[in-house]
């Protein structure tokens, strides 16, 4: 299902509705189009951004209407999925109700690439996302290299093992900590750099000095480092707000934009 919202001398806004197979319900998506997009010329490479705990479909344009302009300039499709209130962009081991890692990684990007004209391959793709969604974005790409070229997170929870008490129900998704530790270790996306060994992923990572998800983004730039991976990582005054990766996305539309382009040639 399509509507469209269009404005004038600027990129067009579709909100779209996708069945989800793995959970069996229709789930709504935005897709920010440039303005003379069309089915001719050269595909679209295209940018997933994913929302934090809480939020919605709608967020990102809410927090960062600049997208429109991005998404003018770079010539790219900007596809923000929904991810559930709570579900940390997994398929849950402990609630077979919660797939979103099969939704985004497979029922959306099929959906995208059925009906809009778009590169087909990862270097066409990328994913980023803030807080909740900048751990879904890294984990997604690291576990998915064959969908997703390159990732991103703004803000993100990149270890999830600190938060055993919390107000995010992970133990809703993840199972509760005394009893299913492996989950928590297996899905925090620390423990994923050693899968990053054999790809050349471009990653950029951004969190605000006074952000309380600020150590685990220094242990993943750490463990990044030990392993003499290649990223970007960045650290600014700011906290765990709107006003951070209302920012924040602006550099890394840019970094992506470059990927995009060098991953033509």
């Amino acid at each position: 299902m399509f509507s469209a919202t269009i404005g004038a001398h600027a990129a067009q806004v579709d909100t779209v509705e996708i069945f989800s197979a793995s959970m069996h319900k229709s789930i709504r998506c935005i897709v920010i189009r440039p303005d003379d997009y069309c089915f001719t010329g050269e595909r679209y490479p295209v940018l997933y951004l994913l929302h934090g705990w809480s939020g919605n479909y709608g967020g990102w344009l809410t927090e960062a209407p600049q997208l429109r302009r991005h998404a003018d300039r770079e010539q790219m499709l900007i596809v923000c999925p929904d991810g559930g209130y709570d579900s940390w962009y997994v398929d849950s081991p402990v609630d077979s109700t919660v797939r979103y890692e099969t939704h985004i990684s497979k029922e959306v990007v099929q959906f995208v690439d059925y009906y809009y004209y778009t590169r087909q391959e990862p270097g066409g793709r990328a994913i980023a996302g803030l807080s909740m969604g900048g751990h879904g974005a890294m984990s997604l790409a690291i576990r998915h290299p064959e969908v997703f070229g390159a990732a991103g997170s703004m803000a993100g929870g990149l270890d999830l093992r600190p938060w055993k008490s919390n107000n995010w129900d992970l133990k809703g998704v993840l199972g509760d900590p005394e009893l299913f530790w492996s989950n928590w270790e297996q899905f925090s996306v620390v423990n994923l750099v050693s899968r990053l060994k054999s790809l050349k992923m471009p990653l950029i990572i951004d969190c605000g000095t006074g952000d309380f998800f600020i150590e685990g983004n220094r242990e993943m730039h750490r463990r990044l480092l030990e392993a003499a991976y290649p990223h970007e990582y960045t650290e600014r005054p700011g906290e765990h707000n709107g006003a951070y990766w209302g920012s924040a996305v602006d550099f890394q539309v840019l970094f992506f934009a470059k990927f995009f382009e060098k991953s033509k040639r």
